[in-house]
């Protein structure tokens, strides 16, 4: 009967342990999670801040950024109807979208079409989808939607102090630091031909536009759904 004890109070002990361990498993889980949602946000205030310092040194009072991201609704009626822009900028030189990374390591190219190689520190490499492929769906949308003589255009943004572009990747993969140049490029570009009305395509793209709390819950239930090799590849969803 001792005996008996000893053993049911081994077991009980072990599975008190094994509870324990699964309890700190999931809390780990959870604050990966959260560290991960942490520096995507970080991320994205950063490049907010540049985005506003760039256009007010370009254009004055004259430009339109969208606060926080932006949910468009591209696809109505189908299974994943809204696309996320993380920066929407629209200036008097064309209407911009921007997706935001906080990667670090190095970034270069890889041999498959839309992917990008990210190499850690460490040397440990991985490929991720490329923030132009994020894009293309986004701009081609607005294109479509807005009038022709608006220009409609996108870049990556890379935020990360720690990040080191390859010299051989599209030049619409930029660091913060290369944005006003990239920026002023677009401008000098459009010099001569009659400028965009902000304030008429500012309601043009937010005719598209899902702002309520409703919708961005519903965007992330879709996101959360979506297969695991397409969340691997950063699906612009």
């Amino acid at each position: 009967m001792f005996f008996e004890m000893l053993v049911a109070l081994g077991g009980y002990r072990v599975f008190k342990a094994l509870k324990r361990r699964s309890r700190l498993g999931s809390r780990s889980v959870h604050r990966a999670k959260r560290s991960s949602d942490d520096i995507g946000a970080a991320g994205e205030a950063l490049a907010q801040a540049k985005l506003r310092t760039t256009l007010k040194w370009l254009c004055g009072d004259n430009f339109y950024l969208h606060e926080g991201t932006l949910l468009i609704e591209h696809a109505p009626g189908t299974a994943f109807p809204t696309a996320e822009i993380d920066h929407l900028a629209i200036t008097p030189f064309g209407v911009f979208v921007f997706e935001t990374k906080n990667w670090s390591g190095r970034i270069a190219p890889s041999n498959c079409p839309g992917i990008l190689t990210r190499i850690a520190p460490n040397g440990q490499a991985d490929d991720r989808r490329s923030p132009i492929e994020q894009n293309r769906s986004k701009i081609r949308f607005l294109r479509e939607q807005l009038p022709e003589m608006w220009p409609v255009a996108g870049a990556g943004l890379f935020v990360s102090p720690e990040v080191v572009l390859h010299p051989e990747l599209s030049t619409d993969l930029l660091s913060l630091a290369d944005l006003p140049h990239w920026l002023r490029s677009k401008c000098a570009e459009y010099r001569g031909r009659p400028a965009v009305d902000v304030a008429e395509a500012r309601a043009a793209v937010l005719m598209y536009a899902d702002v309520s709390a409703e919708g961005v819950m519903a965007h992330k239930v879709r996101v959360k759904r979506l297969p695991v090799i397409t969340k691997n590849f950063k699906s612009f969803y």
